[in-house]
C-alpha cells in the first residue's frame, strides 16, 4: 500500500495539491475581478456584462496562474520554449473558461437566473469545479509533462544517460585495455 501512495504521491497528489494552491490565488483574482467588473464601479461598457466580466478577470488569473505554474507546481517540467509552453497553456484556459462560459450562459440565459448570486454559482462554482478538473490534467499530462522534448526534465533525463554512455564507453575502453 505503501508504494501505492508514494507512487501516486508522485505522479499526482503533490501536482494536485500544488495546484490547488496556485488555483485558489487565480479564484480570488477572478472572483475579485469579475464581481469588481459586475458592481459597475469601473463604469458601463461590455465589461459590466456577465460574459465580458467574466471573459476579463479569467485572463487576468489565467496569467497569474501560468507563472504560479510554471515556476512553482510543475517548475521541474517546464519548457526551454515558454513562449510555445504560455501558448498551450492559453489554450487549455480558453478552453476551460469556455467551460466556465458555458455554464453561466446556460444559467443566466437559458435558465433565466440572471442574479448575481446565481451568476456566482454557475460560473464561479459549478463552472469553476468543471474547468479545474479538465485544465489540471491537461496541463499536467500535455503542457507540463515530464517526457516533452524540450522540457527540463527531458534535458535531464538525456544528459543523465549521455553521461551513462559516456561512462559506460569508458568503462569498455578500459577493459578492452585491460585484455590486450
Amino acid at each position: 500500500m505503501k508504494k501505492i501512495w508514494d507512487y501516486l504521491w508522485e505522479r499526482l497528489v503533490r501536482y494536485a495539491l500544488k495546484f490547488g494552491v496556485v488555483g485558489l490565488v487565480g479564484y480570488v483574482i477572478d472572483l475579485s475581478v469579475s464581481n469588481l467588473l459586475w458592481s459597475g464601479a469601473l463604469g458601463d461598457g461590455w465589461y459590466e456584462t456577465p460574459l465580458g466580466g467574466k471573459f476579463i478577470s479569467v485572463a487576468i488569473s489565467t496569467l497569474a496562474t501560468w507563472f504560479g505554474n510554471r515556476y512553482w507546481t510543475f517548475r521541474d517540467h517546464r519548457r526551454k520554449n515558454f513562449l510555445l509552453e504560455l501558448a498551450e497553456f492559453t489554450l487549455i484556459a480558453v478552453l476551460g473558461l469556455g467551460i466556465s462560459l458555458a455554464c453561466l450562459y446556460v444559467s443566466h440565459y437559458l435558465l433565466g437566473l440572471t442574479s448575481i448570486v446565481a451568476d456566482n454559482i454557475s460560473g464561479n462554482v459549478i463552472g469553476l469545479v468543471l474547468a479545474t478538473a479538465f485544465r489540471f490534467l491537461l496541463y499536467r499530462y500535455w503542457v507540463f509533462a515530464p517526457n516533452r522534448a524540450d522540457g527540463f526534465t527531458a534535458l535531464k533525463n538525456r544528459e543523465a544517460a549521455e553521461a551513462a554512455a559516456e561512462q559506460a564507453a569508458a568503462e569498455q575502453a578500459v577493459r578492452d585495455a585491460q585484455a590486450r
